[in-house]
Protein backbone atom coordinates (compact mmCIF):
# COMPACT_ATOMS: atom_id res chain seq x y z
CA UNK A 1 0.00 0.00 0.00
CA UNK A 2 1.11 3.02 -0.28
CA UNK A 3 2.63 6.12 1.54
CA UNK A 4 0.13 8.80 1.80
CA UNK A 5 1.45 12.01 2.90
CA UNK A 6 -0.85 13.14 5.45
CA UNK A 7 0.20 9.66 7.35
CA UNK A 8 3.58 11.85 8.60
CA UNK A 9 3.08 14.18 10.90
CA UNK A 10 5.47 17.19 10.78
CA UNK A 11 4.79 18.32 13.78
CA UNK A 12 5.33 15.19 15.39
CA UNK A 13 8.60 15.15 14.08
CA UNK A 14 9.60 18.32 15.01
CA UNK A 15 8.57 17.13 18.52
CA UNK A 16 10.50 14.32 18.80
CA UNK A 17 13.75 16.92 17.95
CA UNK A 18 12.40 19.37 20.91
CA UNK A 19 12.26 16.40 23.22
CA UNK A 20 16.46 16.29 23.37
CA UNK A 21 16.76 19.35 24.64
CA UNK A 22 17.24 20.71 28.24
CA UNK A 23 13.87 21.86 29.36
CA UNK A 24 14.74 25.89 29.13
CA UNK A 25 15.99 25.64 25.73
CA UNK A 26 12.83 23.52 24.75
CA UNK A 27 10.35 25.65 26.22
CA UNK A 28 12.35 28.82 24.47
CA UNK A 29 11.79 26.90 21.00
CA UNK A 30 8.13 25.99 22.16
CA UNK A 31 7.59 29.56 22.45
CA UNK A 32 8.93 30.60 18.89
CA UNK A 33 5.89 32.22 16.65
CA UNK A 34 7.61 30.85 13.91
CA UNK A 35 8.54 27.41 15.25
CA UNK A 36 7.62 25.23 11.99
CA UNK A 37 10.31 27.49 9.83
CA UNK A 38 13.24 26.52 11.65
CA UNK A 39 16.13 25.38 10.41
CA UNK A 40 18.54 24.43 13.11
CA UNK A 41 19.40 24.71 16.28
CA UNK A 42 23.32 25.85 17.14
CA UNK A 43 24.65 25.19 20.73
CA UNK A 44 28.12 25.89 21.67
CA UNK A 45 29.82 25.55 24.40
CA UNK A 46 30.30 28.69 26.32
CA UNK A 47 28.26 30.95 23.66
CA UNK A 48 24.44 31.49 23.58
CA UNK A 49 22.28 29.02 21.98
CA UNK A 50 20.36 30.15 18.92
CA UNK A 51 17.23 28.86 16.83
CA UNK A 52 18.53 29.42 12.90
CA UNK A 53 15.93 30.02 10.01
CA UNK A 54 16.51 30.89 6.27
CA UNK A 55 17.82 34.20 6.64
CA UNK A 56 17.69 35.31 10.71
CA UNK A 57 18.54 33.61 13.71
CA UNK A 58 17.50 34.08 17.74
CA UNK A 59 19.09 33.54 20.55
CA UNK A 60 17.47 30.82 23.20
CA UNK A 61 18.47 31.97 26.02
CA UNK A 62 20.40 34.31 28.20
CA UNK A 63 22.94 31.19 29.65
CA UNK A 64 25.62 30.08 27.71
CA UNK A 65 25.61 25.94 26.86
CA UNK A 66 27.21 24.38 29.25
CA UNK A 67 28.99 20.76 29.14
CA UNK A 68 25.75 19.80 30.84
CA UNK A 69 23.89 20.64 28.31
CA UNK A 70 25.74 18.80 25.50
CA UNK A 71 25.77 15.83 27.19
CA UNK A 72 22.13 16.48 27.88
CA UNK A 73 21.26 16.19 23.66
CA UNK A 74 24.10 13.38 23.15
CA UNK A 75 22.44 11.21 26.07
CA UNK A 76 19.52 10.76 23.72
CA UNK A 77 20.92 10.44 20.16
CA UNK A 78 22.20 7.43 18.14
CA UNK A 79 26.01 7.10 17.86
CA UNK A 80 28.16 9.51 16.00
CA UNK A 81 29.77 7.66 12.82
CA UNK A 82 33.17 8.96 11.30
CA UNK A 83 31.52 11.54 9.80
CA UNK A 84 30.24 13.20 13.03
CA UNK A 85 26.65 13.22 12.70
CA UNK A 86 23.78 11.53 14.40
CA UNK A 87 20.11 11.18 13.89
CA UNK A 88 16.77 10.44 16.32
CA UNK A 89 15.57 7.09 15.41
CA UNK A 90 12.83 7.13 13.05
CA UNK A 91 13.09 10.83 11.78
CA UNK A 92 14.56 12.39 9.42
CA UNK A 93 16.56 15.17 12.00
CA UNK A 94 20.59 15.62 11.95
CA UNK A 95 22.78 16.08 14.34
CA UNK A 96 26.31 17.28 13.64
CA UNK A 97 29.11 17.76 15.96
CA UNK A 98 32.19 19.68 16.67
CA UNK A 99 34.96 18.65 18.65
CA UNK A 100 38.25 20.25 20.15
CA UNK A 101 41.58 18.24 19.21
CA UNK A 102 40.84 15.84 21.79
CA UNK A 103 37.95 14.25 20.67
CA UNK A 104 35.93 15.55 23.09
CA UNK A 105 32.60 17.17 21.70
CA UNK A 106 32.45 21.15 22.07
CA UNK A 107 29.48 22.20 19.46
CA UNK A 108 26.38 20.86 18.20
CA UNK A 109 24.35 21.47 14.95
CA UNK A 110 20.68 19.96 15.40
CA UNK A 111 19.49 20.74 11.92
CA UNK A 112 15.75 20.28 11.61
CA UNK A 113 14.56 17.19 8.79
CA UNK A 114 11.25 17.65 7.00
CA UNK A 115 9.69 14.81 4.62
CA UNK A 116 8.40 17.89 2.31
CA UNK A 117 6.11 16.73 -0.02
CA UNK A 118 5.31 17.51 -4.09
CA UNK A 119 8.79 18.82 -4.39
CA UNK A 120 9.41 17.64 -7.91
CA UNK A 121 6.23 18.32 -9.70
CA UNK A 122 8.81 20.56 -11.77
CA UNK A 123 10.77 17.55 -13.08
CA UNK A 124 8.29 15.09 -12.77
CA UNK A 125 8.50 14.18 -16.15
CA UNK A 126 12.02 13.69 -16.23
CA UNK A 127 11.76 11.80 -13.28
CA UNK A 128 9.70 9.31 -14.92
CA UNK A 129 11.63 9.07 -17.89
CA UNK A 130 14.31 6.83 -17.18
CA UNK A 131 16.99 8.89 -17.83
CA UNK A 132 19.99 9.10 -15.19
CA UNK A 133 19.68 12.35 -13.43
CA UNK A 134 22.55 14.59 -11.41
CA UNK A 135 20.93 17.57 -8.55
CA UNK A 136 23.27 20.47 -8.44
CA UNK A 137 22.73 23.76 -6.00
CA UNK A 138 23.90 25.24 -3.22
CA UNK A 139 23.72 23.88 0.48
CA UNK A 140 20.51 24.24 1.87
CA UNK A 141 18.57 24.67 -1.62
CA UNK A 142 16.65 21.44 -1.06
CA UNK A 143 18.60 18.69 -3.12
CA UNK A 144 18.32 15.81 -0.40
CA UNK A 145 14.94 16.16 -0.06
CA UNK A 146 14.13 16.11 -4.06
CA UNK A 147 16.24 13.17 -3.81
CA UNK A 148 14.00 11.59 -0.70
CA UNK A 149 10.68 12.48 -3.10
CA UNK A 150 11.96 11.13 -6.08
CA UNK A 151 12.67 8.03 -4.16
CA UNK A 152 9.19 7.86 -2.77
CA UNK A 153 7.43 8.76 -6.06
CA UNK A 154 9.26 5.90 -8.17
CA UNK A 155 8.97 3.04 -5.76
CA UNK A 156 5.46 3.71 -5.60
CA UNK A 157 5.67 3.88 -9.82
CA UNK A 158 6.30 0.06 -9.29
CA UNK A 159 10.32 0.35 -9.18
CA UNK A 160 12.77 -1.59 -7.58
CA UNK A 161 14.58 1.91 -5.61
CA UNK A 162 17.55 1.04 -3.67
CA UNK A 163 18.69 4.49 -1.59
CA UNK A 164 22.55 4.22 -0.71
CA UNK A 165 22.43 6.41 2.93
CA UNK A 166 25.54 7.34 3.87
CA UNK A 167 24.45 10.13 6.63
CA UNK A 168 21.43 8.71 7.02
CA UNK A 169 19.86 11.67 5.62
CA UNK A 170 17.58 10.32 2.86
CA UNK A 171 15.89 8.21 5.02
CA UNK A 172 16.36 8.62 8.89
CA UNK A 173 18.31 7.14 11.43
CA UNK A 174 17.54 3.56 12.48
CA UNK A 175 17.43 0.76 11.11
CA UNK A 176 13.79 1.14 10.05
CA UNK A 177 13.87 4.24 7.07
CA UNK A 178 11.67 7.14 7.31
CA UNK A 179 8.38 6.56 5.58
CA UNK A 180 8.61 9.37 3.34
CA UNK A 181 10.75 7.39 1.27
CA UNK A 182 7.80 5.30 0.26
CA UNK A 183 8.66 1.54 -0.84
CA UNK A 184 12.27 2.12 -1.12
CA UNK A 185 15.02 -0.09 0.26
CA UNK A 186 17.74 1.73 2.18
CA UNK A 187 21.28 0.66 2.41
CA UNK A 188 23.01 2.34 5.06
CA UNK A 189 27.28 2.83 4.98
CA UNK A 190 28.90 2.18 7.85
CA UNK A 191 31.66 4.94 7.01
CA UNK A 192 31.90 7.68 4.36
CA UNK A 193 34.85 6.23 2.82
CA UNK A 194 33.24 3.15 1.96
CA UNK A 195 30.24 5.00 -0.16
CA UNK A 196 31.51 3.83 -3.63
CA UNK A 197 31.86 -0.13 -2.46
CA UNK A 198 28.08 0.60 -0.74
CA UNK A 199 27.33 1.43 -4.46
CA UNK A 200 28.52 -0.92 -6.66
CA UNK A 201 27.08 -3.51 -3.85
CA UNK A 202 23.73 -2.04 -4.15
CA UNK A 203 23.75 -3.09 -7.81
CA UNK A 204 25.43 -6.28 -7.54
CA UNK A 205 23.03 -8.09 -4.90
CA UNK A 206 19.77 -6.26 -5.24
CA UNK A 207 18.68 -5.72 -8.48
CA UNK A 208 17.50 -2.26 -8.06
CA UNK A 209 16.17 -0.51 -11.00
CA UNK A 210 16.89 2.89 -9.54
CA UNK A 211 19.88 3.48 -7.28
CA UNK A 212 19.48 7.26 -5.76
CA UNK A 213 22.83 8.42 -4.15
CA UNK A 214 23.30 11.84 -2.04
CA UNK A 215 26.60 13.87 -2.09
CA UNK A 216 28.93 12.27 -4.78
CA UNK A 217 32.14 13.74 -4.15
CA UNK A 218 35.26 11.16 -4.41
CA UNK A 219 37.05 9.88 -7.64
CA UNK A 220 36.09 6.59 -6.32
CA UNK A 221 32.33 7.89 -6.09
CA UNK A 222 32.18 9.25 -9.72
CA UNK A 223 33.77 5.89 -11.25
CA UNK A 224 30.98 3.94 -9.02
CA UNK A 225 27.80 5.82 -10.31
CA UNK A 226 29.57 5.03 -14.30
CA UNK A 227 29.71 1.72 -13.33
CA UNK A 228 26.27 1.52 -12.34
CA UNK A 229 24.34 4.05 -15.31
CA UNK A 230 26.48 1.67 -17.75
CA UNK A 231 24.63 -1.17 -16.37
CA UNK A 232 21.34 0.32 -17.51
CA UNK A 233 20.19 1.27 -13.89
CA UNK A 234 18.96 4.73 -13.60
CA UNK A 235 20.86 6.68 -11.09
CA UNK A 236 19.90 9.74 -9.15
CA UNK A 237 22.37 11.85 -7.64
CA UNK A 238 23.66 14.95 -6.11
CA UNK A 239 27.51 16.11 -6.44
CA UNK A 240 29.26 19.12 -4.98
CA UNK A 241 29.28 22.52 -7.41
CA UNK A 242 26.10 24.66 -8.20
CA UNK A 243 26.61 24.18 -12.14
CA UNK A 244 27.61 22.28 -14.90
CA UNK A 245 30.54 24.31 -15.56
CA UNK A 246 31.65 23.95 -12.05
CA UNK A 247 31.41 19.94 -11.91
CA UNK A 248 33.31 20.27 -15.81
CA UNK A 249 36.31 22.22 -14.52
CA UNK A 250 36.42 19.76 -10.86
CA UNK A 251 38.84 17.47 -12.01
CA UNK A 252 37.59 14.65 -9.29
CA UNK A 253 34.23 15.03 -10.88
CA UNK A 254 34.34 16.17 -14.61
CA UNK A 255 33.51 12.25 -15.32
CA UNK A 256 30.25 12.45 -14.34
CA UNK A 257 29.76 14.51 -17.01
CA UNK A 258 32.21 13.03 -19.76
CA UNK A 259 35.40 15.14 -18.54
CA UNK A 260 37.99 16.55 -20.86
CA UNK A 261 40.54 15.79 -22.72
CA UNK A 262 43.19 17.32 -25.16
CA UNK A 263 42.91 16.01 -28.94
CA UNK A 264 44.77 16.95 -31.60
CA UNK A 265 43.04 17.30 -34.97
CA UNK A 266 43.78 16.53 -38.15
CA UNK A 267 44.93 19.50 -40.28
CA UNK A 268 41.49 19.51 -42.65
CA UNK A 269 39.65 19.13 -38.92
CA UNK A 270 41.48 22.02 -37.31
CA UNK A 271 40.79 24.25 -40.73
CA UNK A 272 37.12 23.10 -40.60
CA UNK A 273 36.10 24.35 -36.71
CA UNK A 274 38.70 27.05 -37.41
CA UNK A 275 40.65 26.90 -33.98
CA UNK A 276 44.21 25.46 -32.99
CA UNK A 277 45.24 22.11 -33.63
CA UNK A 278 44.66 20.94 -30.04
CA UNK A 279 41.32 21.30 -28.49
CA UNK A 280 39.44 20.46 -25.57
CA UNK A 281 36.96 17.92 -25.99
CA UNK A 282 34.50 15.54 -24.11
CA UNK A 283 36.65 12.55 -22.88
CA UNK A 284 33.35 9.65 -23.15
CA UNK A 285 29.71 9.54 -22.87
CA UNK A 286 28.58 11.38 -19.41
CA UNK A 287 27.08 9.28 -16.81
CA UNK A 288 23.97 11.21 -16.03
CA UNK A 289 21.66 11.99 -19.13
CA UNK A 290 20.11 15.00 -17.05
CA UNK A 291 21.80 18.11 -14.87
CA UNK A 292 19.72 19.86 -13.16
CA UNK A 293 20.90 23.06 -11.55
CA UNK A 294 18.34 24.07 -8.52
CA UNK A 295 18.37 28.12 -8.24
CA UNK A 296 15.77 28.37 -6.17
CA UNK A 297 13.64 25.92 -4.25
CA UNK A 298 10.61 27.08 -6.26
CA UNK A 299 13.22 27.71 -9.77
CA UNK A 300 15.45 25.33 -11.11
CA UNK A 301 17.50 24.60 -14.88
CA UNK A 302 17.16 21.70 -16.82
CA UNK A 303 20.32 20.55 -19.35
CA UNK A 304 17.78 17.57 -21.02
CA UNK A 305 21.05 16.62 -22.77
CA UNK A 306 24.46 16.57 -20.72
CA UNK A 307 26.50 15.29 -23.77
CA UNK A 308 25.03 18.37 -25.92
CA UNK A 309 25.71 20.63 -23.44
CA UNK A 310 29.41 20.05 -22.50
CA UNK A 311 30.67 19.70 -26.27
CA UNK A 312 28.80 23.25 -26.60
CA UNK A 313 30.74 24.40 -23.78
CA UNK A 314 34.01 23.21 -25.02
CA UNK A 315 33.74 24.63 -28.50
CA UNK A 316 33.33 28.11 -26.50
CA UNK A 317 29.41 28.59 -26.16
CA UNK A 318 26.90 29.00 -23.28
CA UNK A 319 24.13 26.47 -24.02
CA UNK A 320 20.36 28.21 -22.46
CA UNK A 321 19.07 25.54 -20.12
CA UNK A 322 15.20 25.17 -20.24
CA UNK A 323 14.15 26.96 -16.74
CA UNK A 324 11.02 26.15 -14.91
CA UNK A 325 9.65 27.78 -11.64
CA UNK A 326 6.13 27.44 -9.69
CA UNK A 327 4.37 30.81 -9.63
CA UNK A 328 1.97 32.23 -7.12
CA UNK A 329 -0.76 29.71 -7.69
CA UNK A 330 1.27 27.08 -7.20
CA UNK A 331 1.47 26.03 -11.08
CA UNK A 332 4.43 25.36 -13.12
CA UNK A 333 5.72 27.23 -15.92
CA UNK A 334 8.59 27.36 -18.51
CA UNK A 335 9.75 30.65 -18.24
CA UNK A 336 12.72 29.46 -20.61
CA UNK A 337 13.11 27.07 -23.53
CA UNK A 338 16.55 25.00 -24.29
CA UNK A 339 18.72 25.99 -26.74
CA UNK A 340 22.22 24.67 -27.19
CA UNK A 341 24.33 26.72 -28.81
CA UNK A 342 22.88 30.30 -28.60
CA UNK A 343 26.25 32.60 -28.09
CA UNK A 344 29.74 32.79 -27.43
CA UNK A 345 30.79 32.67 -23.80
CA UNK A 346 33.77 33.68 -21.77
CA UNK A 347 36.32 31.21 -20.47
CA UNK A 348 38.64 28.67 -21.85
CA UNK A 349 37.54 28.31 -25.32
CA UNK A 350 36.67 31.60 -25.80
CA UNK A 351 40.05 32.27 -25.03
CA UNK A 352 41.38 29.09 -27.24
CA UNK A 353 40.05 31.25 -30.02
CA UNK A 354 41.14 35.06 -28.90
CA UNK A 355 44.53 33.55 -28.46
CA UNK A 356 44.95 31.90 -31.83
CA UNK A 357 43.18 34.31 -33.72
CA UNK A 358 45.34 35.18 -36.43
CA UNK A 359 46.08 31.82 -36.81
CA UNK A 360 42.28 30.83 -37.58
CA UNK A 361 42.60 33.97 -40.10
CA UNK A 362 45.22 32.47 -41.91
CA UNK A 363 44.07 28.96 -41.80
CA UNK A 364 46.89 26.37 -41.25
CA UNK A 365 49.91 27.18 -43.27
CA UNK A 366 52.33 24.95 -45.02
CA UNK A 367 54.79 22.27 -43.29
CA UNK A 368 56.66 23.93 -40.19
CA UNK A 369 60.12 25.10 -40.59
CA UNK A 370 62.26 22.30 -38.50
CA UNK A 371 64.51 23.33 -36.40
CA UNK A 372 67.85 21.11 -35.01
CA UNK A 373 69.04 22.31 -31.37
CA UNK A 374 72.42 21.66 -31.19
CA UNK A 375 74.03 22.74 -27.51
CA UNK A 376 70.58 24.55 -27.84
CA UNK A 377 68.09 24.12 -25.04
CA UNK A 378 65.62 22.15 -27.10
CA UNK A 379 62.25 23.79 -24.25
CA UNK A 380 63.86 27.71 -24.51
CA UNK A 381 63.18 26.92 -28.65
CA UNK A 382 59.55 25.76 -27.89
CA UNK A 383 59.12 28.59 -25.82
CA UNK A 384 60.42 30.93 -27.87
CA UNK A 385 58.36 29.30 -30.98
CA UNK A 386 55.28 29.76 -28.45
CA UNK A 387 56.15 33.67 -27.94
CA UNK A 388 56.80 34.65 -31.52
CA UNK A 389 53.80 32.24 -32.80
CA UNK A 390 56.02 30.85 -35.48
CA UNK A 391 55.85 27.86 -37.87
CA UNK A 392 58.43 26.56 -36.31
CA UNK A 393 59.49 22.56 -34.68
CA UNK A 394 61.66 20.80 -33.56
CA UNK A 395 63.75 18.27 -35.49
CA UNK A 396 64.88 15.08 -33.40
CA UNK A 397 67.70 14.30 -36.23
CA UNK A 398 69.73 16.70 -37.91
CA UNK A 399 69.28 15.43 -41.27
CA UNK A 400 65.36 16.37 -40.84
CA UNK A 401 66.26 19.89 -39.95
CA UNK A 402 65.40 22.73 -42.13
CA UNK A 403 67.96 24.91 -39.88
CA UNK A 404 70.49 23.93 -37.18
CA UNK A 405 70.89 26.66 -34.32
CA UNK A 406 73.92 26.34 -32.10
CA UNK A 407 76.37 28.72 -29.48
CA UNK A 408 79.20 30.75 -31.16
CA UNK A 409 81.59 28.79 -28.57
CA UNK A 410 80.57 25.18 -30.73
CA UNK A 411 80.70 27.26 -33.96
CA UNK A 412 84.12 28.31 -33.18
CA UNK A 413 85.27 24.69 -32.10
CA UNK A 414 84.45 23.22 -35.65
CA UNK A 415 83.29 20.06 -34.43
CA UNK A 416 82.90 16.85 -36.68
CA UNK A 417 79.45 16.90 -36.49
CA UNK A 418 79.08 20.63 -37.62
CA UNK A 419 81.23 20.43 -40.71
CA UNK A 420 78.95 17.34 -41.95
CA UNK A 421 75.59 19.52 -41.26
CA UNK A 422 77.79 22.32 -43.51
CA UNK A 423 78.84 19.83 -45.80
CA UNK A 424 75.00 19.11 -46.82
CA UNK A 425 74.26 22.82 -47.05
CA UNK A 426 71.93 22.90 -44.18
CA UNK A 427 71.87 26.70 -42.77
CA UNK A 428 73.31 27.06 -39.45
CA UNK A 429 73.03 29.80 -36.61
CA UNK A 430 74.73 30.70 -34.31
CA UNK A 431 73.67 32.73 -30.76
CA UNK A 432 75.97 33.88 -28.14
CA UNK A 433 74.30 32.55 -25.25
CA UNK A 434 71.50 29.77 -24.38
CA UNK A 435 68.96 32.12 -23.72
CA UNK A 436 65.28 32.67 -24.65
CA UNK A 437 65.84 35.73 -25.57
CA UNK A 438 69.36 35.07 -27.68
CA UNK A 439 66.90 32.50 -29.77
CA UNK A 440 63.92 34.99 -30.00
CA UNK A 441 66.17 37.29 -31.78
CA UNK A 442 67.69 33.78 -33.93
CA UNK A 443 64.36 33.36 -34.71
CA UNK A 444 63.30 36.60 -35.74
CA UNK A 445 66.10 36.86 -38.41
CA UNK A 446 65.25 33.14 -39.79
CA UNK A 447 61.73 34.41 -40.34
CA UNK A 448 62.01 38.27 -41.35
CA UNK A 449 60.00 39.50 -38.81
CA UNK A 450 61.51 42.27 -37.90
CA UNK A 451 61.34 44.47 -34.92
CA UNK A 452 58.76 43.20 -32.44
CA UNK A 453 58.24 44.81 -28.96
CA UNK A 454 59.76 43.20 -26.25
CA UNK A 455 56.51 43.90 -24.42
CA UNK A 456 54.51 42.23 -27.18
CA UNK A 457 56.66 39.37 -26.52
CA UNK A 458 56.33 38.83 -23.11
CA UNK A 459 52.59 39.46 -23.25
CA UNK A 460 52.09 36.53 -25.90
CA UNK A 461 54.07 34.71 -23.42
CA UNK A 462 51.69 35.17 -20.57
CA UNK A 463 48.69 34.28 -23.58
CA UNK A 464 50.43 30.60 -24.00
CA UNK A 465 50.64 29.72 -20.63
CA UNK A 466 47.42 30.94 -19.35
CA UNK A 467 46.27 28.45 -21.66
CA UNK A 468 48.65 25.67 -20.89
CA UNK A 469 47.17 26.65 -17.40
CA UNK A 470 43.46 26.03 -18.29
CA UNK A 471 44.40 22.91 -20.07
CA UNK A 472 46.46 21.15 -17.85
CA UNK A 473 45.86 23.05 -14.22
CA UNK A 474 49.52 23.39 -14.30
CA UNK A 475 51.96 25.88 -12.77
CA UNK A 476 53.83 27.72 -15.74
CA UNK A 477 56.64 29.99 -15.13
CA UNK A 478 57.02 32.98 -17.44
CA UNK A 479 61.03 34.25 -18.50
CA UNK A 480 61.82 36.90 -16.60
CA UNK A 481 60.82 40.24 -17.01
CA UNK A 482 60.25 44.00 -15.30
CA UNK A 483 58.40 45.26 -12.86
CA UNK A 484 56.29 46.80 -15.41
CA UNK A 485 55.93 43.70 -17.52
CA UNK A 486 55.45 41.45 -15.16
CA UNK A 487 52.57 43.72 -13.80
CA UNK A 488 50.71 43.24 -16.98
CA UNK A 489 51.44 39.83 -17.11
CA UNK A 490 49.71 39.91 -13.32
CA UNK A 491 46.79 41.84 -15.14
CA UNK A 492 46.49 39.08 -17.87
CA UNK A 493 46.43 36.41 -15.76
CA UNK A 494 43.29 37.90 -13.62
CA UNK A 495 41.33 39.08 -16.58
CA UNK A 496 41.00 35.07 -16.78
CA UNK A 497 40.43 34.29 -13.59
CA UNK A 498 43.61 32.41 -12.70
CA UNK A 499 45.91 33.31 -10.12
CA UNK A 500 49.57 34.64 -10.33
CA UNK A 501 52.45 35.43 -8.76
CA UNK A 502 56.12 36.89 -8.64
CA UNK A 503 59.33 34.75 -7.90
CA UNK A 504 62.87 35.04 -7.60
CA UNK A 505 65.02 38.20 -7.26
CA UNK A 506 66.24 41.25 -9.67
CA UNK A 507 67.15 40.73 -12.38
CA UNK A 508 66.02 37.17 -12.92
CA UNK A 509 62.66 38.01 -10.93
CA UNK A 510 59.56 35.81 -12.96
CA UNK A 511 55.99 35.53 -13.09
CA UNK A 512 54.11 32.40 -12.06
CA UNK A 513 50.34 31.23 -13.34
CA UNK A 514 48.49 28.93 -11.71
CA UNK A 515 45.29 27.72 -10.48
CA UNK A 516 43.75 28.51 -7.05
CA UNK A 517 40.74 28.71 -4.92
CA UNK A 518 40.43 31.84 -4.76
CA UNK A 519 38.48 33.44 -8.32
CA UNK A 520 40.92 36.02 -8.94
CA UNK A 521 44.52 37.16 -9.07
CA UNK A 522 47.25 38.41 -6.82
CA UNK A 523 49.16 41.27 -8.33
CA UNK A 524 52.30 41.94 -6.42
CA UNK A 525 55.52 43.29 -8.38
Amino acid sequence: MAVQPESISPSLELRQLLDIFPLPIRQALIRLHDLESIIEVVLDLGRLPEARFSEDFVYLSNESVTKEDLEHVIGRLGAFGKDNRAGIEMTLHRISAMRNRTGTIVGLTCRVGRAVYGTIDLILDVVRSGKSICLLGRPGVGKTTMLREIARVLSEDRRRVVIVDTSNEIAGDGDIPHPGIGHARRMQVAEPALQHAVMIEAVENHMPQVVVIDEIGTEAEAMAARTIAERGVQLIGTAHGQSLENLLMNPTLSDLVGGISAVTLSDEEARRRGTRKTVLERKAPPTFDVLIEIQERDRLAIHANVAEVVDALLRGYMPQPEVRQRNASGAVEVVQTAEVQPAARDGHAALERELWEEEREEGERERPKMIFPYGVSRNKIERAIQNLRVGAAIARKWDDADVVITLKSLERKETSRLREIASENVPIYSIKTNTTAQIQNCLKDLFNLGSIDSEEIALREAEEAIYQVLLNAQTVELSPQTSYIRRMQHQLAEKYRLQSRSTGAEPNRRVQIFRGEGLTSSVPN
